[in-house]
């Protein structure tokens, strides 16, 4: 029992000694491979929006409904607009922000972008430009509202820097009528007769959007220069409001209009996990890709707006679709499984080469015990073949009897035991060689010793 517990250890002893040279290769290839994993995504991201009553504010709550099923917090941040939205995405402050386009000029063709540490992920949809106006006469043009009171939007809102772009083009000045009200506020002030007009940037769906449509007195202008905004200012799409599709029944709007459109944009850090990347564009394919007033099913987000340069992510979604593990699995596993693969694919392209070449490795160390008495053996054989002298007798014989002692007791695993067996043969063949030796020497003494 106690030799084959030692047979055992011994046995182990070389599987361990085979080993540690395949895990140390291996654990420098894992070292290694892992400096090209990236970090796993963050499970809490931060987007800018604009005001509560807005749209950008409820298309987050969606996202954060929907963001949540895959283990991600989104923290909705309000904020006046996409000017602000900008801002703090430069500072940091946000991950991720609604932003409508045309709020900075897109740079020219070998020009740095003043905003290149943030990336675009593509239009989500449409949102007019609409012109809310009490009277009885139908306005088709901006410049008709000169010398009127305008609620253009807060300070640091899109709506404001658009609406003032919009009215400086129609030369009506930037005085003291133009109103800083926004949202459900600038809609009060319009139904009271408080201001004459109201800009307002927002999808159809907005309740700000939906109370003007309805109030009476209220009318929608249709822009009759609808072209030639859209060549002055590029990032501008002319859309139609079709009759009667806000309200069937009541025939709302009772004629078709025609609006200038930005898109509302998806603006994200250069740095944004391409995992949360891929999460996001599939959030936003699920709230925005559906038919609406002004877009057909499946048309967005594409990227529409080249204010900001679309992300490689992003680029990668809109060619190919989401990564093929997010396709089948939930995001938390297929970011496991995916990290994983990047750091297994390396060890693989080791392991493989290194398992053939280990049963070698093992079989040779189990020899190489045995080929060093072998080693010793044939040292003797030639001393005793060239340099035996009677008074070395005793040496050869006590070393012979040593190897033999080794070989005996000497553990291997049962599969090389051969080898045992056959090494005490050749210590056989050694010592009767020996006393063949130790015979012939004494006959010659002998007969050299006779007169």
């Amino acid at each position: 029992m106690g030799a084959k517990l030692r047979s055992s250890l011994l046995s182990f002893r070389d599987l361990l000694a085979t080993a540690w040279p395949i895990v140390l290769i291996v654990s420098i290839g894992f070292v290694v491979a892992y400096q090209f994993v990236k970090p796993a995504p963050p499970s809490r991201l931060i987007i800018g929006t604009g005001t509560e009553s807005g749209a950008y504010h409820a298309f987050a709550q969606r996202y954060a409904a929907i963001l949540a099923k895959s283990g991600v917090t989104l923290e909705l941040k309000t904020s006046a607009g996409s000017v602000e939205n900008l801002e703090r995405l430069k500072r940091g402050e946000v991950d991720v922000a609604f932003m409508q386009g045309g709020i900075v000029s897109p740079p020219t063709d070998g020009e740095e972008s003043s905003d290149s540490g943030l990336r675009s992920l593509g239009s989500m949809y449409y949102e007019p430009v609409w012109v809310f106006y009490r009277g009885d006469k139908p306005l088709g043009r901006l410049h008709d509202l000169a010398g009127k009171r305008i609620a253009v939007g807060a300070e640091g809102s899109g709506v404001r820097g658009l609406a003032t772009q919009l009215l400086e083009a129609n030369e009506i000045p930037l005085d003291g009528k133009l109103k800083p009200l926004a949202g459900l506020d600038a809609a009060e002030a319009l139904q009271q007769g408080w201001v004459d007009a109201a800009f307002i940037i927002a999808a159809p769906e907005a309740p700000v959007v939906q109370v003007l449509l309805r109030s009476p007195g209220v009318h929608v202008m249709s822009f009759a220069q609808a072209d030639a905004y859209t060549r002055r200012f590029p990032f501008l799409t002319r859309v139609t409001l079709p009759r009667g599709v806000v309200d069937l029944v009541r025939d709302l709007p009772p004629r078709s209009t025609t609006l200038l459109a930005a898109t509302a944009n998806l603006v994200v850090n250069e740095d944004t996990h391409p995992a949360l990347v891929a999460l996001l564009l599939q959030v936003a394919s699920e709230v925005h890709g559906k038919s609406g007033f002004f877009q057909k099913g499946g048309e967005f987000p594409a990227y529409l707006d080249t204010t900001f340069e679309l992300s490689p992510d992003a680029k990668r979604h809109y060619k190919s679709g989401p990564p093929f593990l997010q396709r089948y699995l939930p995001f938390w596993a297929a970011v496991f499984v995916d990290r994983m693969v990047v750091m297994l694919l390396p060890l693989i392209a080791l392991l493989l080469p290194l398992m053939k070449i280990a049963p070698t490795i093992y079989t040779w160390r189990v020899r190489s015990k045995i080929f060093r008495l072998y080693g010793e053996l044939k040292f003797l054989e030639n001393e005793v073949r060239h340099h035996y002298a009677a008074a070395r007798h005793g040496e050869f014989f006590e070393r012979l009897d040593r190897i033999d002692d080794e070989a005996s007791n000497r553990n291997v695993p049962l599969g090389f035991t051969d080898l045992v067996y056959t090494l005490r043969e050749h210590i056989n063949l050694v010592r009767k060689q020996l006393l063949r030796v130790e015979r012939a020497q004494g006959e010659k003494e002998r007969e050299s010793s006779k007169p």
